[in-house]
């Protein structure tokens, strides 16, 4: 597992950066929340008359006048859209970066196999998201105990579950994007982080594309449907696990007969 720890030592700067921006963000607007609550019913109730845009945010649903209403509605949607950027920052680089720094010339001559060699990095890719998300839940809970407000726990584990799965999926392509590539293609993770999250909102809007969110991974770890049901769309998250499953098993056959 040599190689597992060095690329988790590899990935802790990134890890601690995005933590303290998306956690330490996220911790703060909880905390900013008191001195919200004098206009927040204004605010919540201007926001459930926005229509379309009050469906894509889940505000037709939850109300900005509690905590966990801004909880599901706000905070989730800076820490899910910050999380897939993190996993797929961290996943387009995984492989590829072998190859851009002209290490795989070292890397593959060692008395490893190359299969060896994805599964430790894959498996670094799945610790650095879970600790992400580790880290995250326990700033949002303590926010919650500082500000001595009561949340689910049921619904908050569910929701950070679903986000594990989400990040874990969104990471996944990018990781096998970065099986056929021989540089980091950073800025086309982030893309594609970005264009799933704009996809689960368009589709909630817009009922002729509606089947979008069989593909978008933010439809089944949307906040404001896991606190108002109790309950993860089964089929939804089956799917997303079985293209995060194909995503994984074209990396593996591709990086063990890439010529490098």
């Amino acid at each position: 597992m040599t190689l597992y720890i060095h690329e988790m030592k590899m990935n802790l700067k990134s890890l601690l950066i995005w933590v303290l921006c998306v956690g330490g963000l996220c911790f703060g607007c909880i905390l900013l929340y008191t001195s919200l609550e004098d206009s927040i019913q204004e605010m919540a109730d201007a926001y459930s008359n926005m229509g379309a845009m009050s469906v894509a945010l889940g505000m037709d649903k939850m109300s900005l006048a509690t905590l966990t209403g801004f909880y599901a509605t706000e905070i989730a949607m800076m820490h899910g859209l910050g999380g897939a950027m993190f996993a797929a920052i961290v996943g387009t680089g995984m492989l590829s970066k072998e190859e851009a720094l002209h290490t795989s010339e070292f890397l593959n001559v060692l008395p490893v196999s190359r299969g060896n060699v994805l599964f430790q990095k894959y498996a670094a890719l799945i610790s650095s998201i879970l600790v992400f998300n580790l880290v995250c839940a326990a700033m949002y809970v303590l926010g919650f105990v500082v500000m001595k407000e009561d949340i689910s726990a049921k619904e908050m584990l569910l929701y950070h579950f679903a986000q594990l799965i989400m990040q874990i999926e969104i990471g996944t392509i990018c990781f096998m994007i970065s099986a056929f590539t021989k540089k980091s293609l950073m800025g086309a993770g982030m893309g594609i982080a970005i264009l799933m999250f704009a996809a689960d909102m368009m589709c909630r809007i817009i009922p002729a594309i509606e089947d979008v969110k069989y593909i978008t991974p933010f439809y089944y770890s949307n906040a404001s449907d896991i606190f108002t049901s109790g309950e993860i769309n089964g089929i939804m998250l089956g799917i997303g696990s079985g293209i995060t499953v194909a995503s994984f098993m074209i990396a593996w056959f591709r990086y063990r007969d890439k010529d490098l």
